[in-house]
């Protein structure tokens, strides 16, 4: 046995390691709710610039008529595309981070994010500033109860 390994040895006997408990898959810190509220304010700044958007008139040209167009898909893509990223955070807390003691502290935890998880599939389904505006207030208070685990 080296120096070193017989030192390390003594050291332990003098203070016993402790065992560390880890709450989480990964160190501290990597979980994060902001991105799925930065997702969802996309999807509510889309769904605004969607509904102020003016449609050609009729018998518009076609190069107008494919501006519009072009304009429309690339909102509808970015507003889908940020509802499955909320999707897609809110269900890695759910799964990664929220763990049984977390589910003691907050009771309608599960029904919460299922929710909220039917709250972004309809954000992608449809041009609905109501439900994006209710996603946002489901994903602010997923947020809440990360944070006050945090504290906890």
């Amino acid at each position: 046995m080296s120096l070193w390994n017989r030192a390390l040895t003594l050291l332990d006997r003098l203070d016993q390691p402790k065992t560390a408990y880890a709450h989480c898959d990964v160190p501290c810190g990597i979980y994060d709710p902001r991105a799925a509220q930065t997702a969802v304010d996309t999807v509510i700044a889309m769904i605004t610039k969607m509904q102020a958007l003016q449609a050609p008139a009729d018998g518009a040209d076609l190069k107008t008529r494919q501006a519009y167009e072009n304009t429309v898909s690339r909102m509808i893509t970015t507003k889908e595309q940020h509802a499955e990223i909320c999707k897609h955070e809110v269900t890695v807390l759910w799964g990664d981070y929220f763990k049984p003691p977390h589910v003691q502290m907050f009771p309608n935890l599960h029904e919460h994010v299922w929710n909220t998880l039917k709250l972004a599939s309809k954000c992608k389904q449809e041009v609905n500033l109501e439900a994006a505006q209710e996603l946002k207030q489901a994903v602010d208070q997923i947020a809440e109860w990360f944070a006050e685990s945090k504290r906890a």
